[in-house]
């Protein structure tokens, strides 16, 4: 079997242009010949008017004899007659027999077959073909002879002979500009494609995602991909540093307490110590463990949900007794720092969610309040439904205390991301509010945070409604 491979290794424009000479070559002999057979006929049936106009003309310039079969000499019929030879007509009458009795131009030259019926017929001699109109002279009821009225169709031999020569010299030309044509255009065309493949064979080469097809052009297909691949770029570039920066933020997290515990074990060991002095190290190291720990799950977690592998059960959801028991379990750890909670839960509001994760979202809302109200502060929870067209519930946790500088607002969800100068100093990874995030775009809903200069600050949760 002969191998085709070949075919794969030639340019996209010269197999477009391949094709476009084959189809316009196949549309160009096609109209060709329908254009020829269409004068062909056209041609015919101007012929068949005049050969019919001319009969009819005769018929009256024959003689009114009962038995004669001639013409009428007058100048008039000389004249006409004229006319007619030089414009290539030939006129003869013909007795039953087949004898010719008179006759005007070539009519000598034309086939010697009797007429058996009137109308149109083509008949040919010596390679000449002629095209006739038979008419009856009908004299008392019986016909005493034919009219015959022809004329030439050499001129129409010569244009259906010449017609496919011009075509035939003439299509290759029409084909090779053609070709021109089309390898330009699909050169002019296929250009930002081009250079879509040199700035990716750039990228692999180099790993540098700056590089950009800065595509400037019609908005057409091929320009709707040089912006799209663009737009990947930038996506690939803004996922790639994220991914950067993921890292070592992690690292950072996980060196920081690492070097906590290495520095307290190694100054431990120093010398002897106590049992209360052991027992203080151990609850320092067992507080950079648990810190580890919850760093450790909030990777796990933000990762399982990248991969699409976190498991999420949408259920109908009593919000109004979930959060009852998230706000039993925050409160002991707000009256420690005088902070006072105050929440409106209308009874037995039902949203479409994942109770765990729910409890996740909530849980880490309450203690970032918790974390960033000073004492005697308050913090406040209120649930309320929205009238829109889609069912949504909306959850608005606030607290009071310093607020969150603006420029700090629009990265709160980002990952590794502190607003450290708004809020003093704080443990944390400043994982919570991405976690909380991701938590949100799960569910279908969506999260916002307002920080009021000197008052409070909000975020508020629209969660879809249950239908149930």
């Amino acid at each position: 079997m002969v191998s085709l491979k070949w075919i794969d290794r030639i340019p996209l424009r010269v197999k477009l242009t391949v094709w476009y000479v084959l189809l316009l070559g196949l549309t160009l002999s096609g109209l060709t010949g329908y254009l020829y057979f269409r004068l062909e006929r056209k041609l015919i049936s101007k012929v068949d008017t005049a050969l019919q106009i001319v009969a009819s003309q005769f018929l009256g310039y024959l003689a009114d004899e009962d038995d004669s079969l001639a013409f009428q000499n007058k100048p008039i019929q000389r004249n006409a007659s004229r006319r007619l030879r030089q414009v290539g007509f030939a006129i003869r009458l013909i007795t039953p027999d087949g004898k010719v009795v008179d006759g005007f131009g070539r009519y000598r030259e034309l086939p010697a077959k009797v007429p058996t019926e009137k109308g149109f017929a083509t008949r040919s001699r010596n390679e000449v073909e002629w095209r006739t109109i038979d008419q009856p002279v009908v004299r008392n009821g019986q016909i005493v002879g034919w009219l015959q009225v022809a004329q030439s169709l050499e001129t129409l031999e010569e244009i259906s002979e010449e017609l496919p020569m011009e075509v035939l010299f003439s299509l290759p030309l029409v084909l090779l500009l053609a070709a021109s044509g089309g390898l330009f255009l699909s050169n002019r065309a296929l250009r930002p494609i081009k250079k879509i493949n040199r700035t990716a064979q750039a990228i692999a080469a180099t790993d540098d995602l700056n590089r950009r097809v800065n595509y400037w052009g019609a908005a057409d297909e091929v320009g709707q991909l040089a912006t799209t691949f663009d737009q990947m770029l930038d996506r690939l570039q803004a996922a790639f540093e994220r991914e950067q920066q993921f890292t070592a933020n992690a690292a950072h997290e996980l060196r920081t307490p690492l070097a906590v515990i290495k520095g307290r074990i190694g100054v431990t060991r120093t010398r002897l110590r106590t049992v209360a002095e052991y027992d203080k190290t151990l609850q320092d190291l067992e507080q950079e463990v648990d810190r580890l720990i919850r760093l450790s799950n909030g990777l796990l977690l933000l990762a399982r949900i990248d991969r699409g592998q976190f498991p999420f059960n949408l259920l109908s959801v009593d919000l109004s007794s979930l959060l009852e028991v998230i706000v039993e379990q925050i409160q002991p750890l707000a009256e420690q720092q005088q902070i006072a909670i105050a929440n409106h839960l209308p009874a037995e509001l039902q949203v479409q969610g994942d109770p765990d994760c729910l409890t996740n979202l909530f849980l880490n809302l309450l203690d970032n309040a918790v974390k960033y109200t000073p004492a005697g502060g308050i913090i406040r929870l209120w649930v309320k439904e929205r009238d829109s067209e889609e069912k949504m519930v909306e959850v608005a946790v606030s607290n009071t205390g310093a607020s969150i500088p603006p420029e700090h607002l629009p990265h709160l969800f980002e990952r590794f991301y502190r607003a450290e100068s708004a809020h003093g100093s704080k443990n944390g990874a400043g994982l919570g509010l991405a976690i909380a995030s991701e938590i949100v775009r799960l569910h279908g809903g969506a999260i916002v945070v307002e920080s009021n200069p000197g008052q409070e600050t909000t975020f508020t949760v629209n969660l879809p409604a249950s239908d149930k």
